[in-house]
């Protein structure tokens, strides 16, 4: 194992951190991972634990690393050799699940950020939502908890919809009161959920509206694992008349933190090569 270039990236978000394990050697590897939810932890605190226990379960050492990337809120890991930007580590990521990949729509916990990206995962362009915005995963989680739902149950909830009804709110605080109103009037929960869900979806559609954003489109963050998500994605899309290919990953999490460690090992690379040069 020695031989091989280890790598670590770590995507420190609003509420949860995501670590990886990648050997960067030949075609590259993700040989672990892991998340953990902060809650009211120190998020600096938790990067750092989680790097301890990927060191400790893989029998690595640190000095076995050869770069530790971070991206997300990174500046509070301590021992990273490297910070990467969330666009750039998730073009990076949505690339290594899917190569044809021309758009990468990251939907994180405080916004959603459409990126049109180049073969070789460089970014080309964004847009994204402002944070007041109904459309991020926190938004989502919010409403799921006012339900009594757990986010991992509302993906399946949505798909048992039958006449959703739209949230018209575009700031959070007007979309909550319309939910509560919704929940007064005897909606049921799978219709609310659906329509909460096709709300998001619309503001994502106008997104890439405005990126003249290009298929295939890769759905990274922890949303892309909702299930009812991409269906409302993909609802919305067939009114517009796009016929967008919409892929995601069930890695699809961790596409910061795998984007980190791939570019991780690309400077690493090229940091080693430009040291041989010098010492010739």
């Amino acid at each position: 194992m020695n031989k091989n270039i280890l790598t670590i990236g770590i995507d420190v978000g609003s509420n949860f951190v995501k670590t990886v394990l990648v050997n960067y050697s030949g075609n590259p590897e993700v040989l672990d991972k892991h998340t953990e939810k902060i809650r009211k932890r120190n998020p600096s605190v938790v990067s750092e634990d989680m790097i301890v226990s990927m060191l400790e379960k893989n029998n690595l050492r640190y000095e076995d690393i050869a770069y530790l990337a971070s991206t997300g809120e990174g500046d509070l890991v301590k021992r990273k050799r490297g910070h990467f930007y969330g666009m750039t580590t998730h073009a990076r990521g949505a690339n290594f699940f899917a190569g044809d990949t021309k758009t990468v729509v990251d939907m994180g916990a405080l916004y959603v950020r459409a990126v049109k990206i180049s073969e070789n995962s460089r970014v080309l362009d964004y847009k994204m939502t402002g944070q007041c915005a109904s459309g991020s995963g926190q938004f989502l989680e919010n409403i799921s908890r006012y339900l009594g739902l757990s986010i991992e149950e509302v993906g399946d909830i949505s798909l048992q919809a039958h006449n959703p009804e739209i949230s018209s709110g575009i700031c959070a605080v007007l979309a909550e009161t319309d939910v509560i109103n919704m929940v007064s009037r005897g909606i049921s929960t799978p219709n609310i959920i659906k329509g909460i869900h096709l709300s998001i979806a619309g503001r994502i559609i106008k997104l890439l509206s405005s990126l003249k954003g290009e298929s295939p489109i890769m759905l990274t963050g922890g949303m892309a694992l909702n299930k009812g998500m991409v269906q409302a994605i993909e609802e919305q899309l067939k009114e517009t008349g796009k016929n967008f290919i919409i892929k995601t990953n069930p890695d699809a999490i961790y596409a910061g933190a795998i984007g980190a460690a791939l570019w991780g090992g690309y400077r690493h690379i090229r940091l080693s090569e430009k040291t041989t040069t010098l010492s010739v």
